[in-house]
């Protein structure tokens, strides 16, 4: 038999492995799911088997399927060592990346990014720029640090943007707050009420640059906190509405201990991107630093697309 079994192939079937449906996956390779299906059609007319069986959550492998699974599973971790290795020697084995944040929740998915690129380049010396950063773009011009977390691009900036993800900005309310029966929260429902934020400036917070601003709408008042936790404290004792990502606040209301509401039908939605300095966005460790932030944010957070 003729094989026309390729490396792609076989990153599709690991990413249904990690993904656990088509759609998923496809997001995950970058493809549209027609495209993800034609692969696989191909591949099961050539052996001749279904692969996995339809219609079932999370995808269950034929044995087939399973036996080009532990392939893939075999074969892909040494083709990526593999390459980072002739990286290494292509462009030297030393390097660092001094990380940047802007928003307060990031840690919350950076740091399982970090632990799995440390296993990758275990010789690229990892940090992160220590507080809050207000203009962490400021901070790769100073040479105080190689790569920007940010939620916004600008096209004057002389830096180059890799793309993340996209996220739902979800609103947080007392269990019995007099909104609590409503289907999702418009511009004017924060009127009267209390906004509890990190202590970040007006033009960083999504729900005034993307709800209130264009509505004409204040908050009645604006509180701070540093700490999630002391956030959800004072909207569960109706202290005021918070807004955050979901995975951020998904604990939380898990255990029934505040309610969350979408913002405006439509949704509330983030996005996050990855800024370098042009010399620096050639680097094979910064790359998959990048690919590593979107596979393992992808994989781990509720409800997020990739950009």
């Amino acid at each position: 038999m003729i094989s026309i079994l390729e490396i792609r192939h076989l990153k599709t079937l690991q990413a249904l492995q990690e993904a656990g449906n088509l759609l998923r996956a496809a997001s995950l390779l970058n493809l549209t799911q027609s495209a993800l299906s034609h692969q696989i059609k191909l591949l099961e007319e050539h052996y001749g088997s279904p692969l996995f069986e339809r219609k079932t959550t999370p995808i269950r492998f034929t044995a087939a399927g399973e036996r080009l699974l532990q392939l893939a599973n075999t074969v892909l971790p040494q083709v990526a060592a593999a390459e980072r290795d002739l990286a290494r020697q292509a462009q030297g084995v030393a390097g660092q990346l001094r990380i940047a944040v802007e928003c307060h929740t990031c840690f919350d998915w950076l740091m399982p990014a970090m632990d799995v690129f440390r296993t990758r380049w275990p010789e690229v010396e990892l940090d992160i720029v220590s507080g809050f950063q207000a203009d962490p773009v400021g901070l790769l011009y100073e040479h105080r640090a190689d790569i920007a977390i940010v939620s916004e691009t600008d096209i004057s900036e002389k830096v180059n943007y890799h793309p993340l993800f996209r996220f739902e900005i979800i609103a947080l309310i007392a269990k019995d707050h007099a909104l609590a029966e409503r289907d999702y929260l418009l511009a004017q429902d924060f009127a009267s009420d209390t906004l509890i934020t990190y202590p970040v400036p007006d033009e960083m917070l999504d729900i005034v640059r993307q709800v209130l601003l264009p509505a004409g709408v204040n908050s009645a008042g604006r509180r701070t906190t540093e700490l999630t936790v002391a956030m959800m404290q004072l909207v569960a004792s109706k202290r005021g509405i918070a807004t955050l990502p979901m995975w951020a606040a998904q604990n939380y209301v898990n255990r029934d201990y505040v309610l969350a509401k979408r913002i405006t039908k439509a949704g509330l939605i983030g996005s996050l991107y990855a800024a370098s300095l042009p010399e620096m966005s050639d680097k094979s460790y910064l790359k998959d630093f990048v690919a590593t932030i979107r596979e393992t944010s992808f994989l781990k957070l509720p409800s997020i697309e990739l950009l």
